[in-house]
């Protein structure tokens, strides 16, 4: 039986060009769906206002662009290995 983690936060697996960054930005757009669906499944059961939904969403939005700046439009430079 599964946890309740993964109950509430399942994944899956990740099936695009293996690399850190588009793994990572995978996962965070994950957790970005699932909490917009958990927001959204709140706000109609009348358990939070329109408004307040509006802003956890968008608070969440801007997290998962700025999550894509760094991972995928500017990523690090690979680290150079020591001496």
């Amino acid at each position: 039986m599964p946890d309740k983690d993964e109950m509430f936060n399942p994944r899956a697996s990740y099936r695009g060009q293996p690399s850190l960054p588009n793994i990572i930005f995978n996962a965070n757009l994950q957790e970005f769906a699932n909490r917009v669906a958990l927001i959204c499944a709140l706000e109609t059961g009348g358990n939070i206002s329109p408004k307040q939904a509006y802003d956890e969403i968008r608070d969440l939005w801007k997290k998962l662009k700025a999550s894509k700046h760094n991972l995928l439009d500017n990523p690090l430079p690979p680290a150079s290995p020591e001496p």
